[in-house]
């Protein structure tokens, strides 16, 4: 799973994701999301 920050709003397995939210999403979608600009990867910070 990856976490992203939605740059629209779209609707995802019959939810709705919202434009500014972080959601969780698994990978194969993450990736084709951003790389069409849907969405950007948020990085993690472990301290």
């Amino acid at each position: 799973m990856v976490k992203v920050k939605m740059n629209v709003q779209t609707a995802y397995h019959g939810d709705l994701l919202r434009e500014g939210k972080v959601y969780e999403i698994d990978e194969e979608t993450a990736k084709r999301w951003i790389a069409g600009k849907i969405a950007d990867e948020v990085k993690e910070k472990n301290n």
